[in-house]
């Protein structure tokens, strides 16, 4: 019987590391060309893998950048977050305050005191940096390798191996991971999942609930006032609506500055497209 991982790295044709997972019914796998004009119709290029869990049914708008390993930016917040709660750096994602270092950033609401709920919302790299830091390098391996995350390697300093770093992470491998995390079924403690859960921003599509998380290449704490220059956007997360959830990973070249708020139009488009929303 084909495990998610298993079935995932059929769709990409590509080799995944091979962790065995409870088995599930047999998936089936589409390859949907059409859903690659939506990305033609914004002006750039991208992915789009969507897993509708009640229907086993994964797909995916190419068989190419589907399955290429890219930096994942600030979707690793994700699994930082779980990393936090569960070695106890957080105890608190409403009551743990992470002062503001008085440093001004390009980004206005980096620029204050937050706590995990408020930092992931405003996707304050600083304060996950910070979080970084008190985990450890040590730690941070153990888990990174206990939640098969990308490719494993947090090369590159504590505080910026998903922002320039050597970490990877492909479409598919973000699906498997938050496939695990929405079941609460990552090595960790259920209290740990169901916070990270809990605090992840939340999208409304009509009668659908969307929860996600941005990310983009090119820009982290060091960028000047103005001057950034994302490549590459990230959004990932999985939508519910009427009891059935679809796990999702886009990512799109950032040509120009409409396309970061573009993700979200994309995202629901594509959901849209394959009947998930």
């Amino acid at each position: 019987m084909l495990n998610r991982r298993h079935a995932l790295a059929c769709l990409a044709a590509v080799a995944l590391p091979r962790v065995a997972r409870a088995g599930v019914a047999p998936q089936r796998s589409e390859i949907r060309e059409s859903l690659a004009t939506r990305f033609a119709e914004a002006g750039t290029a991208g992915t789009f893998v969507g897993y509708k869990t009640e229907d086993y049914l994964i797909v995916a708008s190419d068989a190419t950048r589907s399955g290429e390993a890219i930096l994942p930016a600030s979707t690793y917040k994700i699994p930082n977050s779980v990393i936090a709660l569960d070695t106890g750096v957080v105890a608190d994602p409403d009551k743990d305050v992470f002062k503001w270092d008085g440093v001004t950033r390009a980004y206005p609401d980096w620029n204050k005191d937050h706590t995990l709920r408020s930092a992931i919302a405003a996707s304050a790299v600083p304060v996950y940096q910070q979080i970084a830091r008190r985990i450890g390098e040590e730690r941070m391996q153990k888990y990174v390798n206990l939640l098969d995350y990308g490719n494993r390697n947090i090369g590159g300093g504590i505080d910026r191996f998903w922002l320039t770093g050597k970490m990877r992470i492909d479409p598919i491998q973000q699906i498997d991971f938050l496939d695990r995390l929405r079941r609460g079924a990552l090595p960790v403690s259920k209290r740990s999942q169901e916070l990270t859960r809990d605090i992840l921003p939340v999208e409304k599509a009509g009668e659908a609930v969307i929860r996600y998380k941005t990310g983009l290449i090119g820009v982290d704490d060091r960028t000047e006032a103005g001057k950034a220059r994302p490549s590459i956007g990230w959004l990932v997360g999985w939508a519910e609506k009427a009891g059935q959830q679809t796990v999702f990973a886009l990512n799109i070249d950032i040509r120009e500055p409409r396309h970061t708020a573009a993700r979200m139009i994309l995202i629901k488009q594509l959901l849209g497209d394959i009947g998930a929303i």
